[in-house]
């Protein structure tokens, strides 16, 4: 499976369709299926031998070497809190490119690619409490697929860095931002706190709904209910991949409506590839930022205010 995306064309006209090819695959001592987007695979390859490292985490189960290039090897299933992935059985290795940074997530089994649409990719049950690590569910021939929440994973790992630098801090205090405020839209529990805990840092208001179906009925509502709160929304800070509607379809719904298509629209994503450029001109996105920069976001943010 070393060339999941070699068509990157075909996996980007999918992305504009509110459809994605998702990877399910298995983790050790269990039985369920789960799943990742293709679009962040770079390959999927039998695990090489993996080089202790002394002192690291115990989810790291060490590094290799790919082609002259090291990567850190995560074992999934333990990130989750499930069984650790015997190091005896080598397993697979999922060659991911998360937040600008590339890593490897050993699985203990690979199923099979499916194309599918993101309206039949579900919020997972309400209720599960924030140790959950699943960010969506689907069907796939009458079986439960979950998607892990990645961006949960990378944060507990302190993979992420969410620190913005003082002289954000001290450009922000200069920002007019009284009046406005921030719509973020990501079906990730930690990918919201992310985003929102340097806007509140900043003093800057933000909402939060958590995917594109979401977003777009709030904005038409607060269109026609609230004209006075509509006009104080100064940005949409939208994800990619999220369940009922992602954000290429979100964005392109909004340049569609009279109501809201001089809203400015960021898109912020852990899909960190060259297609997001054509992808954002395509649906008319003002902006594309990757996932995970704090100083960047909040100083763009800050620009718009």
């Amino acid at each position: 499976m070393s060339g999941v995306i070699d068509d990157i064309d075909k996996r980007t006209r999918l992305a504009g369709n509110n459809r994605l090819e998702l990877l399910m695959f298995y983790l050790a001592g269990d039985e369920q299926l789960y799943g990742i987007n293709v679009f962040k695979v770079q390959e999927v390859i039998i695990c090489p031998p993996v080089r202790s490292i002394p002192g690291s985490k115990p989810e790291i189960m060490g590094i290799v070497d790919i082609r002259g290039v090291t990567l850190p090897v995560i074992d999934l299933a333990m990130a989750i809190g499930k069984t650790q992935t015997q190091l005896e059985f080598p397993g697979y290795l999922i060659v991911c490119e998360y937040n600008r940074r590339i890593q490897g997530f050993c699985v203990s089994g690979v199923n099979r690619i499916i194309n599918m649409n993101w309206e039949d990719i579900k919020p997972p049950p309400k209720g599960l409490g924030q140790d959950c690590y699943m960010t969506s569910v689907t069907q796939v021939d009458d079986q439960l697929v979950e998607i892990i929440d990645v961006e949960k994973v990378m944060a507990e790992m302190k993979l992420i860095p969410t620190e913005i630098s003082p002289e954000t801090v001290e450009r922000a205090s200069k920002a007019k931002t009284i009046d406005k405020f921030v719509l973020i839209v990501d079906d990730s529990v930690v990918a919201r706190k992310q985003v929102s805990g340097p806007l509140n840092q900043l003093g800057i208001e933000n909402v939060h709904c958590t995917n594109g179906q979401e977003a777009l009925t709030y904005l038409e509502d607060l269109a026609q209910s609230d004209p006075e709160k509509f006009s104080r929304l100064a940005l949409v800070l939208s994800d990619v991949e999220m369940p009922c509607m992602d954000g290429y379809t979100l964005v392109a719904m909004i340049r569609k409506s009279d109501a809201l298509k001089n809203l400015y629209v960021i898109l912020h994503s852990s899909l960190s590839g060259g297609f997001n450029k054509a992808l954002v001109e395509k649906v008319g996105a003002n902006m594309f930022i990757p996932k995970y920069d704090a100083d960047i976001l909040t100083q763009s943010i800050i620009d718009m205010l």
